[in-house]
């Protein structure tokens, strides 16, 4: 059962009915389309392969040429030209993974005939590559687990029964003792004493494998604790020899002499029903009055289908089953011309890598995007709760192992919010006539549950011309269950014998930029204090500081300079500003979020995630019929991945092509190193991160100097706690 005003609304599988005809190319395939795609792969694969039992894993929409579409929508592809001639109808093509019980995988591209979807080309993934984990392998690994005699005799040792057995689904992440051709999934496990309790807060001792294919547990792992060695000094070390890991051999399955470590039973629910049963002075604040957004004349914005209208932005808003939101052409109306600013916004990948070094622990480190995929792990949106005011949502859908749709009604939310004084000045020498325009920003946000955090993904558009990016953490800790007063060198003991491992959270933004035409560069901009000495006529008070700027020439990566105040800004070297002389651009503003990756070089998180290693990666977009070579800075399949791959970000950047004036893509790395406060259980208040795209020398003056100032008939006085409007 779900709250029924704020809780998580349950995903359905659709039936198919006669397919529409989009409007728009970049439209993602709905469900009808995602039950015909995977109804004309089931009969290829029955007729050209002799294979009657796929398992489809991701289908998608396979998106045409850029130039194409830009051309399709009349969108010059340099500002001040007449856009390409119209292509006329583009083709509308689908990709779709399969996986097959024998652990291996195909690749299929189909394209939209007059008499429906036809194969166009076939791809067996090499041994080893694999395909996304879905959400029913998720599922099913907890009944694997639940299921298995040695899992429910390990619990019960430590007071836990079958029935209250629960465990999380994970990516392996790194483990070189299991086979590449072997689906496998990790899982943590928990004890669930009641049917909505907080599980987080009764971790179990093990960590069970499980292969997906053979639907069975084929290795459990104890991780080693810590103990004091001297309890004066505070020294501690680790019950096993090594943080390696051990083989796979008999003996290593016998944990009968195994100091084994009961769960905490001390509930910790968030739930206010569950905490009032357990805590009988526990009630909700009852001082706050009803705070409401009201629009009574209607929102601002238009949408027609999946395109998007306010004030003077247009843009495309889709649904990606690995992305979550997807943003594409992105243009401002300024006077009359219409300005392309970016081609597409998206979350292209993150990664959770975790501090504890002993195994297994050291392979806790999940591509939430690249190995399970945002879209199928996003909320259905509630109405009041995780939106207010004047709401329009979007559907979403992605694919089921049967080649049925799983359809989320309210995926996408988008409305309207107040954002503050967007300009204000008063002149006192004209008796203090003055002037305040308050902001008003345009939100399209995607909550997404992944096991034990949400996310929550926002893109804020303004009427200056910024955009945001928006990232808030929240959800449970991931935690596993400590010795009575173990010494915690990597993580918060956050209640009794509860760990909450140290970690961080990095996002990889992918950015398609262009910027007033498709040829672009980035220019790179320190802020620096004038090398010339205090008492110089150069500097003779010694306060004169500059910048220095360089256009980066190639592919490649760039350190984030904090002493130096470093900034990037995405700039058409081929239009300037009538005034500042400067390049046309949007600057790139980071607020707080260009941390660096803490695992090592060499480490397995740096080999599998290079793109966390750097604030900032810059490469030539590279387009085939496939769409374009350079989506997913992991690489395209993650999960079980070992090393780095020869389609991920470091190996684009060895080709050192060209970045200046051209096509490019930004790949840039956001993140927060998460030292866990006893406050953020049993859930975590919000953790925000936020990069910032904002006009630099792109318009001639301050665009919102049209803005209307605000003049709320609504807003009243206070007094004694009552509103009033005649206060004294």
């Amino acid at each position: 059962m779900t709250d029924k005003v704020c809780g998580t609304a349950s995903k359905v599988k659709t039936s198919p009915s006669p397919l529409k005809k989009h409007t728009h190319p970049l439209d993602p395939l709905d469900a009808d389309e995602i039950v015909a795609v995977c109804r004309a792969g089931q009969l290829y694969a029955a007729e050209k392969l002799s294979i009657k039992a796929l398992r489809f894993i991701v289908c998608d929409l396979l998106p045409p040429p850029k130039k194409q579409v830009l051309a399709y929508l009349g969108i010059p592809i340099a500002t001040g030209q007449a856009p390409d001639a119209h292509p006329g109808e583009l083709p509308r093509k689908a990709e779709v993974d399969v996986s097959i019980v024998l652990n291996y995988a195909y690749n299929l591209t189909l394209t939209l005939g007059g008499t429906g979807w036809i194969v166009e080309s076939v791809e067996k993934l090499p041994a080893g590559a694999q395909p996304q984990i879905s959400p029913e392998e998720l599922l099913d690994c907890e009944k694997i687990i639940q299921a298995d005699p040695e899992v429910q005799r390990l619990a019960k040792e430590v007071g836990v029964e079958p029935h209250q057995i629960s465990a999380d689904g994970w990516a392996i992440g790194y483990d070189e003792r299991f086979p590449l051709t072997t689906r496998v999934q990790q899982g943590f496990c928990f004890a669930r004493y009641s049917g909505h309790s907080n599980l987080y807060a009764h971790p179990l001792d093990f960590i069970p494998i499980v292969d997906t294919a053979a639907r069975k547990v084929i290795h459990i792992d104890f991780p080693a604790h810590y103990a004091y060695v001297d309890k004066e000094e505070k020294e501690h070390r680790l019950s096993a020899t090594t943080t390696a890991p051990h083989p796979l051999d008999v003996a290593a399955l016998d944990h009968s002499n195994r100091e084994r470590i009961p769960p905490p039973t001390r509930k910790f629910d968030f739930l206010p029903d569950l905490i009032a049963e357990n805590d009988k002075k526990f009630k909700l604040r009852d001082d706050l009055k009803p705070l409401h957004i009201v629009q009574p004349e209607g929102v601002s914005f238009k949408m027609n289908g999946n395109e998007l209208e306010w004030q003077k932005w247009k843009m495309h808003v889709s649904f990606s089953h690995r992305e979550g939101i997807a943003l594409s052409t992105i243009t401002y109306n300024d006077d009359g011309v219409i300005r392309p600013i970016f081609y597409r916004l998206s979350l292209a990948e993150m990664i959770v890598p975790y501090a504890a070094p002993e195994h297994p622990h050291a392979r806790k480190f999940a591509f939430d995007a690249g190995e399970y995929g945002l879209g199928t792990m996003a909320n259905e949106l509630a109405l009041g709760c995780d939106c207010l005011g004047q709401i329009h949502y979007l559907p979403g859908a992605y694919v089921s192992h049967s080649g049925q749709a799983v359809t989320i009604k309210n995926v996408i939310c988008i409305h309207e919010e107040d954002a503050g004084v967007l300009w204000k000045h008063s002149d006192y020498r004209t008796g203090g006539r003055s002037k305040a325009v308050r902001a008003r920003r345009l939100v399209v946000s995607m909550v997404c549950t992944l096991a034990n955090y949400e996310y929550v993904w926002n893109y804020h558009f303004y009427q200056d011309g910024t955009i945001d990016s928006e990232i808030k953490l929240t959800g449970v800790l991931q935690t596993y269950v400590a010795r009575e007063n173990e010494p915690n060198p990597y993580g918060t003991i956050v209640a009794p014998k509860i760990n909450a491992q140290y970690h961080q959270h990095l996002f990889s933004l992918r950015i398609d930029p262009m910027v007033d035409g498709l040829a672009n560069s980035v220019l790179e901009t320190d802020v620096v204090p004038s090398p010339a000495p205090v008492g110089s006529p150069e500097n003779f008070a010694g306060n004169a500081f500059t910048t220095k700027k360089q256009i980066l020439k190639v592919e490649g990566s760039r350190d984030y300079d904090w002493a130096a105040d470093r900034r990037w800004n995405i700039i058409n070297a081929n239009n300037t500003h009538y005034a500042s002389g400067e390049y046309t651009g949007y600057g790139v503003h980071i607020k707080g979020g260009a941390i660096p990756l803490l695992a090592k070089e060499g480490s397995w998180v740096v080999q599998r995630a290079k793109f966390a290693s750097k604030p900032l990666w810059v490469v030539k977009d590279k387009e085939t019929e496939k769409g374009t070579e350079r989506m997913w800075p992991a690489g395209k399949y993650v999960p079980q991945s070992r090393g780095e791959v020869k389609d991920s970000i470091g190996k684009w950047v060895e080709g050192k092509a060209s970045v200046e004036n051209e096509d490019i893509l930004l790949f840039i790395t956001v993140g927060v190193t998460h030292i866990p406060r006893p406050e953020d259980f049993p859930v975590m208040p919000v953790e925000n991160l936020k990069v910032s795209f904002r006009p630099q020398s792109f318009f001639k003056i301050n665009p919102a100097m049209d803005v209307p100032e605000a003049k709320d008939t609504k807003s009243v006085l206070v007094s004694n706690g009552k509103n009033c409007f005649n206060c004294n």
